[in-house]
């Protein structure tokens, strides 16, 4: 298949200022810019660049024409590609500087786009410090550890995707089974191609944002971007205590019911700073720590942190000091005492380095945190917990809206989104123009109605798209009903599902398509390989052995599946490792999902139904990537992926619609 091959621009420095999925989205746009002649022209670029998202609502179709007629007057003079890409940097340049480009954003964000290039040395090496601990037992790994940070050695060993995919389960283990992950000496393309979509797909169901990176961008090993997902990827571990169902005694941080409620709202930075500010006021320190960066520069809040949680190693000398690097060269032998010293340097400290500060807070939290289990207290979170099922759920959605790559990150999804403004963030990505912004509210929302007024345009909306919301109101929002929660965003991501399908297999016969036709498909493409197994509905408890996912992957792509790996599905047990399998190879195999194992298991009806559209979308894309790219080299262009750009799927061509006929 032609999937792992990337698109090749000659000027290299104009490649390095893309990922590969910003490439092949531009690519894209440039083919469907082609006029009548089969040619693109300055004068054909406006209208097809005033509709991508790092123009809207900056420059407008005329703003773009003018800008394009400073460099030619001409505007039917002939462009390539690289041309092409080089009008668009100069446009985002000039957006940037016309006004907020909308491109800054949060720090999860921010380590995987192309605007920051930059690779701080002393995070590195704290990253390769934390791969060198972590996995220097791996079976495989360890023949190739430990890395020296003052080398390329990270990068090299980073372009199979093995070491990505361990490090992944050592932040959240079990995420993927590592029978999936091809573990040779040398790969050949296509088996590092599989083992970093396996891992793109699987830090998206961890919580990392990787909206802007493509699995050609991990093959070439781009500095900036393999550090930046790996510094997701250890926060995650890092934070990962930072809740109550893993350490209830943060209920100890709380007054009453209503601030357990509040907790649970905050993300894990917020609750780490609001430990530590907890245990500095008991130790009388005034000041409050609302950073991670310049509020710890002067080391101050460390020496009375360190000597609340470990008294035993408790010392006046630090504070008495008066040279801040020989303070934070006593913090660290402090902390060092308390196995607490790998993220950091003095020079880290000194200069405030926020991530690296970050981590270090995190690892003092994890090996001593300094809460005492008050029966009472307990009582609140215990009360708060919400049962397997609807957690299973609300996992699922909240990963789903980050994977989105929406502005606002979702840590919890009951209280993010009663302000309504996360929904309409979600409705927008899915389909633009659907929202009123100009009706919108954006938080800190201080006026209960405004939320409300949000909310309602979200119920709204939905009726607009024939959701089942009988008697529901944008209050029952607000006061966070976690029933209808879970109801509205089950029919939001059905109709996100749904829409790629049509888009790619129904769009030029005008056709909807239903749960039927899924199902259909599915047993349809079984049986066209050969095997016996079928399904009556995405309930039928034959699902749970896991063999008929595994069938249907197999016969999307035969050579995905090992069957020596697969079990006859009859204990739980075995049960539980097709089940498991079957989603790795899901990922490995481009599928975006976030269901469990429990959810195959279990025969979740809803995961059953997402899990099957993501295959089904997978084989059609596939299709409809080979036919354009058939297409394209027979134009005498350069051929690449189809990707959608902004959300966007391209429109398909006659040849995939004969292609989608045939595999119906």
């Amino acid at each position: 298949m032609s999937s792992f091959v990337g698109v090749v621009v000659s000027d290299q420095w104009l490649q390095s200022q893309f990922t590969q999925v910003e490439l092949r989205g531009l690519n894209s746009n440039f083919l469907s810019a082609r006029n009548q002649s089969g040619k693109v022209t300055l004068g054909d670029l406006p209208p097809v660049l005033c509709k991508l998202k790092a123009f809207q609502g900056i420059l407008n179709e005329d703003d773009i024409k003018a800008i394009l007629s400073e460099s030619s007057s001409d505007m039917s003079e002939e462009i390539d590609f690289e041309s092409f890409l080089r009008a668009y940097l100069n446009l985002q340049a000039r957006a940037t500087a016309k006004g907020d480009s909308k491109t800054s954003s949060s720090f999860l964000k921010a380590t995987t786009t192309t605007l920051r290039h930059t690779i701080s040395e002393s995070e590195r090496g704290s990253y390769v410090a934390h791969i060198n601990s972590f996995l220097r037992d791996d079976p495989f790994l360890k023949d190739f550890l430990p890395i020296d940070p003052s080398t390329n050695q990270l990068f090299d060993l980073a372009k199979d995707g093995v070491l990505l995919c361990k490090l992944i389960n050592i932040a959240v283990s079990g995420t993927i089974d590592e029978r999936a992950i091809n573990t040779k000496k040398v790969l050949n393309p296509w088996e590092r191609y599989e083992n970093h979509t396996l891992c793109l797909n699987s830090a998206k169901a961890i919580g990392c944002t990787v909206v802007n990176i493509g699995t050609q961008d991990l093959i070439e090993a781009r500095p900036h971007l393999v550090v930046g997902l790996i510094s997701q990827i250890i926060k995650i571990q890092l934070l990962s205590d930072l809740n109550l169902r893993k350490t209830p005694q943060l209920v100890e941080l709380v007054e009453d019911s209503q601030e357990v409620e509040e907790l649970m709202s905050l993300s894990p930075e917020k609750i780490l700073l609001k430990w530590m500010n907890f245990h500095l006021k008991k130790a009388g320190y005034k000041k409050e720590v609302t950073n991670f960066s310049s509020d710890l520069k002067d080391g101050e809040a460390y020496a009375h942190l360190l000597n609340t949680l470990a008294p035993e190693h408790g010392t006046t000398n630090t504070l008495d000091t008066e040279d801040p690097t020989e303070r934070a060269n006593l913090i660290l032998e402090q902390a060092e005492k308390l196995d607490c010293k790998r993220y950091v340097t003095p020079k880290d400290i000194i200069e405030g380095s926020a991530n690296l500060n970050l981590a270090f807070v995190a690892q003092i939290f994890q090996n001593r945190n300094g809460l005492t289990a008050d029966t009472t207290k307990l009582s609140f979170a215990v009360m708060m917990e919400d049962d397997a099922q609807t957690s299973r759920e609300e996992r699922c959605f909240r990963l789903w809206i980050n994977s989105l790559g929406t502005d606002t990150y979702v840590n919890n999804l009951f209280e993010d989104v009663r302000t309504g403004w996360v929904l309409l963030e979600v409705l927008d990505k899915i389909s633009q123009g659907l929202v009123n912004w100009k009706q919108a509210t954006k938080p800190p929302i201080k006026m209960p109605f405004r939320k409300v007024e949000n909310c309602n345009q979200v119920i709204s909306i939905g009726k607009e798209l024939n959701f089942s919301l009988v008697n529901v109101a944008g209050s029952d929002i607000v006061q966070g009903n976690k029933k209808l929660i879970l109801a509205f965003l089950w029919q939001l991501m059905r109709f996100s599902m749904l829409q790629l399908l049509i888009n790619l297999k129904f769009h030029a016969l005008g056709k909807e398509i239903t749960d039927a036709d899924i199902l259909n498909w599915a047993n349809s493409k079984v049986k066209s390989a050969g095997r016996k197994s079928q399904i009556e509905s995405f309930k039928d408890k034959n699902i749970s052995s896991g063999k008929f996912f595994l069938e249907l992957l197999s016969a999307v792509e035969p050579r995905v599946v090992n069957w020596s790996l697969v079990t006859r599905g009859k204990t739980d047990e075995d049960k539980k490792l097709n089940a498991t399998y079957t989603i790795s190879v899901a990922r490995k195999l481009g599928c975006s999902i976030f269901l469990l194992p429990e959810d195959i298991i279990e025969v979740n009806q809803k995961m059953m139904l997402t899990l099957t559209a993501s295959i089904m979308y997978w084989s059609l894309q596939t299709k409809t990537e080979d036919s354009e790219s058939n297409t394209a080299e027979n134009a005498g262009l350069d051929a690449s992926p189809a990707a959608a750009s902004d959300g966007d799927i391209a429109s398909t061509t006659s040849e995939v619609e004969k292609g989608v006929q045939e595999e119906r």
